[in-house]
């Protein structure tokens, strides 16, 4: 073969290539640019739901946001409206509370009153009537003095000193009682003033006890105290505190002494006073093992003019002094009874100098 000829076929075999290779490309950027348009197709779509995604969205939260604020505002207003009824309920309990505490004074007043009239009354009418009575004596006694018959004229002048001795037991009585009531309207009279409480019991202890014993020479009991020594001083009126005091060995000596008229001789009494410290509290503790309360009146002991003692032996104001002293020194009086076995009572009063 001749070179032209060789020639020749190599530029045909060139062009050939050349037509393919621009066609490979031709085809290659077609096929890129198809996929892309495709792609972009795709993530402008991705773009358009996911906006519409989002505005479906913001239109719930949307409407949540509306349905929200209705219900805060239908709740605002219940609780407008619940708040509105508690006041008017509240200012209404206030209002039948002030009345009930009124009432509660009224009552408390009139049943003061009662008490005091009848209990003043009792002394009055022994009075009265002695009094009545002296005065026919001594009608009788001048008569009988006008006869010159001294034998009947003496014997009338004895039933007269009687009746006088009578009156006069009754008068003191009656003093006894308006006394009481003295007292109680001066509970927060005098100064507090350092005084050493262990002191002061003893003191009141002894005093009491031989205040009865001097009344009954056959009276005896076992008298035991039982003193913290790390109490010291308090800050208290000693002469109210005392009274206190008084009241309470008292009345656990009567105690004592009324159990040993019903037990006889296997009867020991038994009085004792403790005194310890409780942290901030100071507690003064009397015990006796004597008749106890009945839980029929254990509500009622603190009653002004309540009293279980015979007529001329108490005037029922002890206990209630007492509670009203130790609650005007910021502390309580409380007590533990067994009808028949005896009674402790406990005053606990802040342990400050």
């Amino acid at each position: 073969m001749q070179l032209s000829e060789h020639i020749q076929l190599l530029e045909i075999n060139l062009e050939y290539r050349v037509i393919f290779g621009i066609s490979g490309m031709v085809l290659l950027f077609t096929s890129f640019l198809v996929v892309f348009v495709v792609s972009q197709r795709k993530k402008l779509q991705y773009h358009k739901d996911l906006h519409t995604l989002h505005e479906a969205q913001q239109q719930s939260l949307t409407e949540q946001n509306l349905l929200l604020e209705q219900r805060v505002e239908e709740r605002t207003t219940e609780l407008l409206f619940q708040k509105n009824e508690l006041q008017k309920s509240l200012h209404e309990l206030n209002v039948a509370q002030l009345q009930l505490i009124q009432k509660e004074k009224m009552a408390s007043l009139g049943e003061l009153t009662a008490g005091i009239a009848h209990e003043i009354q009792n002394p009055l009418n022994f009075v009265n009537n002695f009094s009545d009575v002296s005065i026919e004596l001594v009608d009788e006694l001048r008569e009988e003095l006008k006869d010159d018959d001294r034998d009947d004229a003496i014997t009338i002048a004895d039933e007269i000193k009687q009746l006088l001795e009578k009156i006069n037991h009754h008068g003191k009585r009656a003093g006894s009682i308006v006394k009481g009531m003295l007292e109680h309207s001066e509970v927060d009279a005098g100064q507090k003033e350092p005084t050493e409480i262990n002191k002061l019991a003893a003191e009141t202890f002894r005093l009491s006890y031989s205040g009865f014993c001097a009344k009954d020479k056959t009276f005896a009991a076992d008298c035991e105290t039982n003193f913290d020594d790390t109490i010291g001083e308090l800050s208290v009126v000693p002469q109210a505190l005392k009274r206190v005091f008084f009241n309470l060995f008292n009345n656990a000596f009567y105690a004592v002494k009324e159990k040993k008229k019903q037990s006889g001789e296997n009867y020991k009494p038994a009085v004792s006073v403790t005194t310890k410290k409780d942290h901030d509290k100071i507690l003064i503790i009397i015990t006796d093992n004597g008749t106890g309360i009945s839980s029929k009146i254990f509500q009622k002991i603190f009653q002004p003019f309540f009293t279980t003692k015979p007529t001329g032996e108490g005037t029922g104001l002890g206990l209630s002094l007492s509670y009203d002293i130790i609650k005007a020194h910021e502390g309580e009086i409380t007590v533990e009874s067994a009808e028949g076995e005896g009674t402790a009572f406990m005053v606990t009063l802040p342990a400050r100098t």
